[in-house]
């Protein structure tokens, strides 16, 4: 199929946890998320995805798993990013920029590696280069922040394009980072356990954009959380937030407003970036009908433990 033209989905997907490969797979690349379902609630990844085209990810920094990701081949970007939100405990690292050996070859190092010149070639075809976002209108969008990882490690772990999008600026240090300083507030202020996020991207429906004809630019992007313990005295303004809450933000100003309407009021340089508050169930909603998959992102829409 060619890489210009959007995958075809089935209303009728299976869950993306079926294989889909013909052989062997060593490491931490293979059909599932069984190495690190610590991420997902429950343990449980999202179900009604669509398997093909799309690689489980588990993320490998220093002998350590640090998050999970569903990379498609083909748009050479994650459908989602999934991680255990947690406060930082110093500032964002200097971004050394690390990709995938693994997506080139099944027997290669299972831990992500620093780019280097030169680089082989079927690393370069099987997954994005910082060469591919240079002179792009676009910013390398985190699905999971770094600042939303603990530790110097965690966060450097976020710094790997199996973890990007092509994000525009007006977006990325904008309306959607507040939206993920927003969680963080609500993670901190509210939460008495873990925060489990998935946020991902959401491509276009009708002709699909690239940059450097290699990586596929999301329409969308979108984010939910699934907080299950929470404390019991939660402030009316805030009760529509727990035990889950979602977003979903605009990366092209010019898209229409079914979606997300625009905010005519909003300063130039980040009108059109919107992004609209909404349910888990709003969300899902959107993309089943966006992408044909009947996706549920936690498991039982997150159970609620209110203490």
């Amino acid at each position: 199929m060619s890489q210009r033209k959007m995958l075809q989905f089935s209303t009728g997907a299976l869950l993306f946890l079926l294989p889909w490969f013909g052989g062997p797979v060593l490491g931490e690349i293979s059909d599932n998320f069984s190495q690190c379902l610590d991420f997902f609630y429950k343990k449980s990844p999202p179900t009604g995805i669509n398997a093909a085209g799309y690689q489980p990810i588990c993320q490998r920094y220093k002998n350590q798993y640090h998050f999970a990701s569903l990379y498609h081949r083909q748009h050479r970007a994650p459908l989602f990013s999934a991680y255990i939100l947690s406060s930082a405990d110093g500032k964002r690292p200097n971004s050394t920029w690390m990709y995938e050996p693994q997506l080139a070859f099944s027997r290669a190092s299972s831990e992500m590696k620093p780019f280097h010149t030169p680089m082989d070639n079927n690393v370069i075809e099987s997954q994005a280069m910082l060469q591919d976002y240079k002179n792009s209108t676009y910013t390398k969008g985190h699905l999971n922040p770094s600042m939303h990882q603990k530790t110097k490690q965690n966060r450097e772990a976020t710094f790997t394009l199996t973890n990007i999008v092509p994000q525009k600026a007006g977006s990325n240090s904008g309306p959607w980072s507040i939206l993920e300083n927003e969680m963080l507030r609500k993670f901190k202020t509210y939460c008495n356990g873990s925060m489990y996020v998935i946020t991902g991207a959401m491509p276009y429906t009708s002709e699909p954009r690239w940059i450097n004809n290699r990586v596929s630019v999301p329409e969308y992007m979108w984010s939910a959380y699934c907080c299950p313990s929470y404390i019991t005295n939660l402030p009316e303004s805030v009760r529509l937030f727990f035990p889950t809450y979602a977003a979903v933000g605009r990366n092209d100003r010019n898209s229409g407003e079914e979606i997300v309407p625009i905010n005519v009021k909003a300063k130039a340089s980040v009108r059109g970036y919107d992004v609209r508050r909404m349910s888990l169930e709003t969300l899902e909603g959107i993309l089943a009908q966006r992408m044909a998959m009947p996706i549920s992102l936690f498991h039982g829409k997150c159970q609620v433990e209110a203490f």
